[in-house]
């Protein structure tokens, strides 16, 4: 019996940091895709805007290099844009999950666009968020004191305690807000 050939995936990398503790909770790899359409005035990453730069790396290779390191909590998509490479990322999202570590994305996209969007393959990638940081940067709300987030719009919203909120909200015919994260407030300095 011949074996089926399969796609290899690729994902488009504008750089990756192995072992991070400032991007998520816990110890975390975190992955920068390469490609932005937002073009946010005073973007962290605007080397990631392009769409024709960065390097191309399968699917495989970076989870093998997640799960060569058996001290990660989590693994973060940041960028970039990651719900401009939805498809390969969330075959890899799908690996990250079954090996138990937390799932964490940026997106200069809000919860509500993505899911307006109507597509198959951003909802299941959302369903399998724990973590998602939403909203444009905005750099006349820069606020230095905020966790994991650049400015005071962007929200950092707990995708698991969101979910089942609106699971009880629909069998109770109510609304329900957005669960902000324990990570949604400003530190002292």
């Amino acid at each position: 019996m011949a074996k089926k050939n399969k796609t290899v995936e690729m994902i488009k990398v504008c750089g990756i940091e192995p072992e991070s503790i400032v991007d998520g909770p816990g110890f975390r790899y975190v992955l920068f895709v390469q490609g932005c359409s937002h073009h946010c005035k005073g973007c962290h990453n605007p080397e990631s805007w392009a769409t024709d730069a960065g390097e191309d790396m399968t699917v495989d290779e970076i989870f093998a290099e997640i799960k060569s390191n058996p001290n990660l909590s989590g693994v973060t998509l940041s960028g970039g844009e990651p719900f401009e490479q939805v498809e390969p990322l969330l075959s890899l999202a799908k690996m990250i999950k079954a090996e138990g570590l937390h799932l964490m994305s940026y997106s200069g996209y809000t919860l509500e666009e993505l899911e307006g969007r109507g597509d198959a393959a951003t909802d299941e990638l959302l369903g399998l968020l724990d973590m998602l940081v939403d909203g444009r940067y905005i750099e006349e709300q820069r606020n230095l004191t905020l966790i994991y987030r650049g400015s005071e719009n962007q929200r950092v919203i707990d995708m698991n305690r969101t979910r089942e909120a609106r699971k009880a909200a629909v069998a109770n015919g109510s609304e329900v807000e957005l669960y902000h994260s324990d990570f949604d407030i400003e530190i002292e300095i």
